[in-house]
């Protein structure tokens, strides 16, 4: 059970909290006191989140899109009035396969979901921040910001560029109190990834279960981590615990070496 009472009252958004890891980060912090805000594009997931978490405020946006971002946050602000911590987790898995049979529109979505839309949703932030309580900001990166993946280039493309962004964003607020860090899950268990193996055995041709066992063999703990435990450590790193704890790279992965 989390005791730590630095995060209560603390007013949050999670960008697409209402499913998948979001929904588990947005818990977290319910169960950690805050007062918690998300967004998401699916219309079926937030009616879903508004019946189970019905403290929790559920707004439709897409992270891509500058209209969408900035009626969100007037919309957090009419919520929460103010905010303090912002957690980027809005991503698309993007296309599968050899960089030659990819498509630009799905190269430029995938750039415009999982980067523009942290810088979107951060810009959008950072004024509401500065007059926060001991802010901070948590972008969601992946195991795939600090190693290759073959056939999933746009996807990494995307998640070493936000570690870039929270290294760069840590050197311009610290000095203006707002902690930056990146969380970077490993093979997270769920519909999402199941749908990558898929795409993926289909690429190497083989069974889904072939895939899956590559997947694990170069993770020492063997096995896939789960939504929860990338929650516990965005709210560990955005709670009093990890005051100090700043421009980083966490990564929630069971020690993985490489995805095949």
């Amino acid at each position: 059970m989390w005791t730590d009472e630095s995060l209560n009252g603390k007013r949050v958004l999670v960008t697409a909290g209402a499913d998948g890891i979001g929904l588990e980060i947005a818990k977290a912090f319910v169960e950690a006191g805050a007062n918690v805000a998300v967004c998401d594009v699916s219309d079926a997931s937030l009616e879903r989140l508004g019946a189970a978490l019905p403290q929790v405020h559920g707004f439709k946006a897409d992270v891509a899109s500058e209209a969408d971002v900035e009626a969100l946050f007037a919309q957090v602000d009419a919520a929460l009035g103010g905010l303090d911590v912002l957690v980027n987790n809005a991503g698309i898995a993007g296309p599968t396969g050899r960089i030659d049979t990819l498509r630009l529109a799905d190269w430029e979505r995938t750039l415009a979901v999982n980067l523009t839309g942290q810088f979107l949703c951060t810009r959008a932030a950072v004024p509401r921040l500065l007059k926060g309580n001991a802010p901070s900001i948590v972008n969601v990166s992946s195991i795939a910001g600090h190693m290759g993946v073959a056939g999933r280039t746009p996807y990494s493309a995307t998640k070493w560029g936000i570690v870039g962004f929270t290294k760069s964003l840590a050197l311009e607020f610290g000095p203006e109190g707002i902690r930056v860090n990146a969380v970077l899950p490993g093979i997270t268990a769920g519909p999402r990834i199941e749908a990558v193996l898929a795409a993926r055995a289909r690429m190497h041709g083989e069974s889904i279960e072939e895939t899956t066992r590559r997947y694990t063999q170069h993770t020492a703990l063997g096995r896939m981590v789960s939504a929860r435990d990338i929650a516990n450590m965005v709210r560990f790193v955005c709670s009093g615990q990890a005051a100090n704890v700043h421009g980083q790279e966490l990564v929630v992965d069971g020690y993985t070496q490489a995805v095949d």
